[in-house]
């Protein structure tokens, strides 16, 4: 089952001769429980699809359907409520609020629409990311570790349709750099989660179970791992 399909997406800034294409007829196609790395440079576009496929931005022209559903349909309003459902977002700052605790951060999207937590569920991803024992301390006590795991906790408890993974890695150590690839293995496994990762790193990319290489907008590279 296709949870994302992307169909001829293109992506044009400016006008006239001074159009550029960020995106140029993007193809794509991910299923339910994929971990999909999205590598390339600087520039490449791949930011610019994470934005379209998390409904911050919309293409000029193709389709983008995620868990059955047209981005290109939604209104703003509509946009945002989707994208806090259905699309997980975890970046490279973790976007904590300080005052709130780590359970409140986490449980922070379900509260935006006054639904009660599924205790078990929240129980297993705190478990799995470790961090059941740092629910009621602040951000500002947690290392960046820390704050990186609290932050894919609240991506995780809606049960997104899809996880949208920007540079999570690149404003750790290696030690924890590790451990937050780990932690998202770990979500893709046991909770079956569909991760679309993006980043530079190509050590981080070989993590995954399939490498997209985006070069000048277009995709050039599509290699399964498994």
């Amino acid at each position: 089952m296709n949870i994302l399909t992307c169909e001829e997406v293109r992506k044009v800034y400016g006008s006239g001769s001074n159009q550029m294409a960020a995106l140029d007829r993007i193809n794509l196609t991910v299923e339910k429980g994929e971990f999909v790395a999205v590598v390339g440079a600087s520039g490449s576009g791949k930011s610019t699809l994470l934005h379209i496929l998390g409904s911050v931005d919309k293409p000029t022209s193709g389709k983008v359907t995620i868990d059955g559903t047209d981005l290109s349909k939604l209104n703003q309003t509509q946009a945002a409520i989707f994208r806090r459902r259905k699309v997980g977002l975890v970046y490279q700052f973790y976007n904590l609020i300080p005052t709130l605790t780590v359970e409140k951060n986490i449980l922070m999207p379900l509260a935006l629409d006054k639904k009660k937590p599924n205790k078990e569920y929240f129980d297993k991803v705190v478990g799995s990311l470790g961090i059941e024992g740092r629910l009621q301390a602040l951000p500002s006590q947690l290392s960046g570790g820390q704050q990186q795991r609290v932050a894919i906790a609240r991506s995780l408890i809606y049960r997104p349709a899809l996880l949208l993974a920007d540079e999570p890695t690149g404003n750790l150590d290696q030690k924890n750099s590790r451990e937050i690839i780990d932690m998202l293995k770990l979500s893709n496994r046991s909770l079956e989660q569909t991760i679309v990762l993006i980043t530079h790193d190509e050590k981080v990319a070989l993590e995954a179970d399939r490498i997209i290489t985006i070069e000048d907008g277009r995709i050039i590279n599509d290699e399964g791992r498994r």
